[in-house]
């Protein structure tokens, strides 16, 4: 029976020792989102702004939710939004992906030379595409209505990483575990719409009541949304020392993902 590493190392040297495959499969993947479509990648552009102006509309007109920076501006109010919408809509679209990864490529697992690994790397860098543009939205947005963002935006690439991480970790164990448990993609879905809800995304940490804002920091996304809209909208860097501990945490859960991924795959062909 084949074997399959699960060190840490080959969770890095996969992607880069195929990385023209890597480089292929992503171009078939966000070419063939788009391909048969009149509009094409415009809609990478156009799906954020709609879905921006209907979550603004929805919040800040008829619920009236302010962020606590003493303007009413509905500009703010909606770029503040989009910056913790660009870190969700990361981590959401992996997610959601990752029970149905195995199962929607099961002429792969049939090829023992394949490195199926890389599948959740494949989904993660077509999100990364979709999420540059969402954020290429933001910036000229944002520089039209308040100038040139602060230069700690320049820390955004850095602050996901722990995202990154953590999302590729969950990816490569829903991945695996979808091919054995075919509900694991209805669960999921679930939890995904919750997890939007009780992330500070249309809300800050501190409109909670005092006694339940610690509770929100257990949800693994807050840390990196607080980060993100630190840096890109007030111009605070990050608190170096939590965000190690948040790095070495993240990278724990990927190696473990990738390490069940890797124990796990044997059966594959068997399932299927």
């Amino acid at each position: 029976m084949q074997h399959f590493s699960i060190s840490p190392i080959r969770l890095f040297t996969s992607p880069w020792q195929n990385r023209a495959l890597v480089k292929a499969l992503i171009k078939r993947e966000i070419v063939g989102r788009y391909r048969g479509s009149v509009m094409g990648i415009l809609w990478s552009f156009i799906h954020p702004v709609l879905m921006l102006s209907v979550y603004t509309f929805v919040f800040s007109v008829v619920f009236k939710a302010r962020w606590n920076t003493g303007s009413d501006s509905k500009v703010e109010f909606a770029l503040v939004l989009f910056a913790g919408l660009l870190v969700f809509g990361l981590f959401s679209e992996c997610i959601n992906r990752a029970p149905s990864l195995i199962l929607s490529n099961v002429n792969y697992v049939k090829k023992v030379v394949f490195p199926l690994e890389i599948l959740p790397w494949i989904a993660l860098s077509s999100a990364f595409f979709h999420m540059i543009i969402s954020l290429i939205v933001w910036l000229i947005f944002y520089t039209v209505f308040f100038g040139f963002p602060h230069l700690t935006a320049l820390l955004f690439p850095i602050i996901l990483i722990p995202l990154v991480l953590f999302t590729m970790g969950l990816s490569w164990f829903l991945s695996s575990l979808g091919v054995y448990l075919r509900d694991v993609s209805q669960i999921v879905s679930v939890i995904m719409t919750t997890l939007m809800f009780v992330s500070p995304i249309f809300f800050p940490v501190s409109a909670l009541p005092p006694a339940y804002q610690p509770l929100l920091m257990f949800n693994p996304l807050t840390p990196v949304i607080e980060m993100s809209r630190d840096a890109l909208i007030w111009g605070k860097a990050p608190n170096w020392i939590f965000f190690g501990s948040y790095f070495i945490a993240t990278l724990l859960v990927a190696y473990l993902g990738f390490a069940w991924f890797q124990k796990t795959r044997k059966g594959f062909a068997d399932v299927l």
